[in-house]
């Protein structure tokens, strides 16, 4: 019964095949470059090629030309002056996490900061340090340069102090990971990034905020603990916090609980009143200004360094995934920015421009740099429109270096201490992710937990390596594993008498074909190979009686002659012709396998006519796939299965025809346009599935997965 007043369409046209349409329409057959044509595309130069490339390496070429003037300068002016102060105190505060002297943070957040300017395409992001890639740096270094105990026998090392060591290393490491980015960018690899989801990064980050807060610990409670790496090492700090616990100072206590109650509040108010806000009070920026009143040192010299070889040796597994984590977080708030603002974003050329900006900064002595959450909200939230902002807040950070770099030193850790830990509530906060994954997708949620937890007892390196191996085990599942089919329909969903429609909803590919004709299998109700095999058995039967008179075909159909029991045959000689199509040529009539045999002959009962697979949402499949569907298929053909596929991409199609993946059994006519197309084919073959249920009833689908 149709509502009043709905609108409605009727499409009147030829029930099509697939072969029938392309008799009807003619295809157009697009080409395809081959492996030299790409190599050939990418070797060639002309002027437009030369003018594109130099755009590509230089975005700024394209951004600045449309530049306006009297709308944006403004805007940036404050964007970067609010950024500027914010990247000061972050860039002090986290020289913490990498076990460095605080004014290197400073290095961090200007020099990076420069070449961004002209090669990054993002126009909104803050280039500098972020905590958890300084975490992963502060690991390396107190791993080559401990707190207790000798360092790492490196030449370099003779003569320097443990600060002169530790920043020898960060900034090695720093140049290394530079190289492996700028080399990733150079081989347009940037899809890397996408085999890091957002639930990985959400747990690893989370768990690097625990890192970061256990790590602060020492410093908010004035204790003095060793730096500690590799696995257990959460523990181990713990432990040794815990056992010194009296020692603590009060004093640093006190002024750390007075800082971060003060910042929390405050930051909860911009947070609360942001849009009565123009700008976002500093107010981490005022309270360590305040102590750096009474403050003094002097000023370093900074000079071109060239990284450690011998270091670069031996951090080289460590670099990588900074490497990675560094560009994956700027990659993933750049492209939040860009889809927000209506701008493109290049993952290759971000890679180069990261790349430089570290090998850059390195020289300099500055440790690795990504984007930092806060930092760039601030840049873009306080009217930010393009690089200038961040151009301009590198300039800050400049001046602070050179005109009060010298109060820097005495600055107390604490002070510090406290301005991270604060800065932790956004990434602490996301495990209230949990709950909500656990009841949308819990193989995600395992992920997450898993990717935590690991970071966390493992350290970060290993962690991630946990969390990327989850994650591709989480694929593996649910591409193999493509479902669970419970054999139960709804009561209120139907399906024509004999019909079976099989809908597969991935990729079928080596790891899940087995899967697949399993789930085949259980849908239809039988192994179409076993019910072969029993049919050419009962062949090999009648025949054998015929032959010997004890079975005579008669009007009436076969009349068993013998007097006594007839006993089945355990002949097991030519097994493979079991496997044959049935063949019916020497007999006097076709069998009827649904009706009563000769001679008490039992073979399974088929009721099913016709199958029905829904490829709609089969992407591709490969040579396994291919081999493993066309068994199946002749399988289903041999027991007098009518099989169709519908809805097949036209890519697939183009590649069964171009491995020969028909023959005299499985024939191009099986598959058709649409599953409607099919399914009025079916009707039409056998008009009997429809008179024996009523008009209204549905067609049911088997679905693998859910």
């Amino acid at each position: 019964m149709m509502r009043p007043g709905v609108k409605q369409y009727v499409v009147a046209r030829p029930l099509y095949s697939e072969d029938s349409f392309a008799e009807d329409h003619e295809k157009i057959y697009r080409h395809h470059k081959t492996m030299l044509d790409h190599v050939k595309q990418y070797f060639t130069c002309d002027s437009k090629r030369a003018k594109n490339a130099a755009l590509s390496l230089l975005p700024v070429i394209s951004w600045m030309k449309i530049y306006r003037i009297k709308e944006w300068l403004l805007s940036d002016i404050v964007s970067g002056v609010s950024t500027g102060l914010v990247a000061v105190l972050q860039g002090l505060a986290y020289c913490l996490l990498a076990s460095l002297p605080a004014w290197y943070g400073l290095f961090s957040a200007f020099f990076p900061v420069i070449t961004y300017f002209f090669l990054g395409t993002s126009r909104h992001i803050s280039v500098g340090p972020f905590p958890v890639l300084c975490l992963m740096i502060g690991s390396v270094v107190t791993r080559l340069v401990p707190d207790e105990g000798q360092p790492l026998n490196i030449t370099a090392f003779e003569g320097l102090s443990i600060d002169e060591r530790r920043v020898l290393v960060a900034y090695s490491v720093t140049f290394l990971t530079g190289i492996m980015q700028l080399a990733m960018g150079m081989l347009q690899v940037g899809f890397v990034v996408m085999y890091l989801s957002d639930t990985l990064v959400s747990g690893f980050t989370t768990a690097a905020a625990i890192h970061i807060l256990v790590s602060q610990l020492k410093f908010v409670l004035g204790l003095q603990v060793p730096g500690i790496s590799g696995p257990l090492s959460i523990i181990y700090t713990l432990e040794i916090i815990f056992n010194k616990i009296t020692s603590t100072n009060v004093c640093d206590v006190v002024i750390s609980l007075v800082i971060m109650g003060v910042v929390f509040i405050v930051k909860e108010i911009n947070d609360r009143f942001k849009s009565k806000l123009p700008v976002p009070i500093p107010i981490e920026v005022i309270m360590v200004t305040f102590i750096l009143a009474v403050i003094f040192m002097t000023v370093m010299e900074m000079r071109v360094m060239a990284p450690n070889i011998h270091i670069l040796q031996e951090t080289a597994v460590e670099a990588f995934p900074m490497a990675i984590v560094g560009f994956a977080v700027a990659f993933s708030v750049a492209k939040v920015y860009s889809v927000k603002h209506d701008y493109t974003i290049d993952g290759n050329q971000e890679l180069i421009a990261f790349g430089v900006s570290n090998i850059f900064g390195a020289s300099f002595k500055s440790f690795a740099a990504s984007t930092s959450l806060s930092r760039s909200a601030v840049q873009e939230s306080t009217g930010g429109k393009t690089q200038v902002a961040g151009l301009l807040s590198a300039i800050i950070v400049m001046i602070v270096t050179l005109a009060i770099g010298f109060l820097l030193e005495p600055l107390p850790k604490s002070v510090l201490g406290a301005v991270v830990i604060v800065n932790l509530k956004g990434m602490l906060m996301q495990f209230s992710e949990v709950p909500y994954l656990w009841r949308r997708d819990k193989p995600d949620c395992m992920v997450w937990l898993g990717t935590c937890f690991a970071s966390i007892i493992l350290g970060l390196d290993l962690g991630l390596a946990v969390g990327l191996g989850m994650e591709l085990i989480s694929v593996v599942i649910r591409a193999q594993l493509l479902c669970d089919v419970n054999g139960k329909a709804p009561p209120q969903i139907y399906e024509p008498e004999g019909v079976k429609i099989f809908r597969i909803p991935s990729p079928i590919f080596f790891a899940n074909i087995e899967f697949f004709r399993s789930k085949l299998v259980e849908a239809v109700g039988f192994n179409p190979l076993r019910v072969l095999r029993k049919r050419n058995k009962a062949l090999r039967m009648i025949r054998k009686l015929l032959k010997k008179g004890d079975l005579q075909w008669t009007s009436k159909g076969f009349l068993n002659t013998s007097c006594g029991p007839i006993q089945e045959s355990e002949d097991e000689s030519n097994m493979e012709e079991l496997d044959l199509p049935t063949d019916f040529k020497d007999l006097p009539v076709r069998i009827d396998w649904n009706a009563e045999l000769p001679a008490n002959i039992v073979v399974p009962s088929v009721d099913l006519h016709s199958l029905i697979l829904d490829f709609a949402a089969v992407s591709f499949l490969d040579i396994s796939a291919l081999k493993g569907l066309k068994t199946a298929l002749k399988e289903l053909i041999r027991v007098e299965i009518d099989v169709y596929i519908v809805a097949c991409d036209p890519y697939i199609l183009e590649k069964l025809y171009h491995c020969c993946f028909f023959d005299d059994e499985v024939q191009p006519s099986m598959f058709f346009l649409t599953l409607h197309d099919a399914m009025l084919h079916i009707l039409e073959k056998h008009p009997e599935s429809t008179e024996k249920k009523s008009n209204y009833e549905k067609v049911k689908k088997t679905i693998i997965g859910g």
